[in-house]
């Protein structure tokens, strides 16, 4: 059972830390991938404010194909190379993104959405796809999260086997 109305009282770091200890909870039972990333997205968008958007986008065929995720409809395909996202998976580096509209080919999903923090997610040095997090607030986010969600995605790395995704 998830206890979620104690991180009304904590700061930033206290969430962040009680959104991993939950994931870890989480995925450490169950034996399904998709289930278990499907979680993630709901455990993030409980314990992070001021998201419009969080999800995953996997590399299918040189493309990256919608996931689970939680918000509102998104693209159901990115090319790589476009927007946000295919810049994390082409140069395999996070993308924090303080204003999406002065990203070069941003794709904008979701009108509302103004700035993006994107995580590729990289197993044994092959790209599976990545973590996005969108929010309605311009420079959003912070190195601390982004040191945060790099750890999200080596909890899952250790966990999921993204080729079952």
């Amino acid at each position: 059972m998830f206890k979620l109305d104690i991180i009304k009282d904590m700061n930033q770091e206290q969430r962040l830390k009680y959104m991993l200890v939950l994931i870890k909870g989480q995925i450490s039972s169950e034996k399904d991938d998709l289930a278990n990333i499907s979680n993630v997205t709901g455990i993030i968008m409980s314990c992070v404010d001021r998201l419009n958007w969080a999800g995953f986008y996997i590399l299918r065929d040189k493309e990256l194909v919608l996931g689970p995720f939680q918000g509102l409809p998104a693209c159901n395909r990115i090319s790589i190379c476009k927007g946000v996202c295919g810049k994390a998976v082409e140069s395999r580096n996070v993308q924090l993104v303080p204003d999406v509209h002065l990203f070069p080919g941003h794709i904008a999903c979701d009108s509302n959405s103004n700035s993006e923090l994107v995580i590729p997610i990289i197993k044994d040095n092959k790209v599976y796809g990545v973590l996005d997090l969108d929010s309605p607030i311009k420079n959003r986010f912070t190195k601390l999260e982004e040191e945060y969600f790099i750890k999200l995605v080596e909890i899952l790395n250790e966990k999921i086997n993204w080729d079952n995704i």
